[in-house]
């Protein structure tokens, strides 16, 4: 089983990449659990989301502590928290940001609110990252997360944002493969 933990802050959409991840990766005959840490519900509290996905019925639940991978939504996060506590010897760290970290264990670092700037006007970075995510790890396919995306989102936002939101996963994808 493969363990995600997403760092964000309250209204960014940790938990949302997660479910997306998850919706992504049932497209790919994978089994999946999404879930939250802990939370106070504010905009701009430090916020966990979690994902599993695996190739066999997933009865594990709660935190993620020793995650194989870790995606960072927010850079400011990584003075707040310490996103590579109990990150496997060799996990990998997807980050926002412009610029490297130095980290002890392998990263990817993206400039994910550009790219979510110039496709949806907007500096929310959950669909970005989860095209990053995609075209680093491999874990699903382009097209899984276009499906996720667009499943998630189909729910409370019109075609064209949907779309929008699309572009920002292929660029990112593309970045990261």
């Amino acid at each position: 089983m493969i363990k995600i933990r997403i760092h964000g802050r309250g209204g960014q959409g940790a938990v949302t990449f997660a479910h997306m991840l998850c919706l992504a990766a049932t497209y790919e005959d994978k089994f999946v659990q999404s879930s939250q840490g802990q939370t106070w519900d504010r905009r701009g509290t430090p916020m966990e989301g979690y994902a599993r996905i695996g190739d066999k019925p997933i009865s594990e639940r709660g935190l993620i502590t020793e995650p194989d991978y870790v995606v960072v939504l927010d850079p400011t996060i990584i003075t707040a928290v310490n996103v590579e506590a109990g990150i496997k010897e060799d996990g990998m760290l997807i980050v926002n940001s412009p610029v490297d970290f130095q980290f002890k264990h392998k990263s990817f670092c993206i400039d994910a609110t550009s790219i979510a700037l110039d496709n949806l006007k907007s500096s929310i970075t959950n669909t970005t990252m989860l095209g990053a995510f995609a075209g680093v790890t491999h874990l699903i396919s382009l097209d899984s997360a276009e499906k996720g995306v667009t499943q998630m989102l189909s729910k409370k936002f019109s075609t064209e944002v949907i779309k929008n939101n699309i572009g920002a996963v292929k660029a990112a994808f593309k970045e990261g493969t």
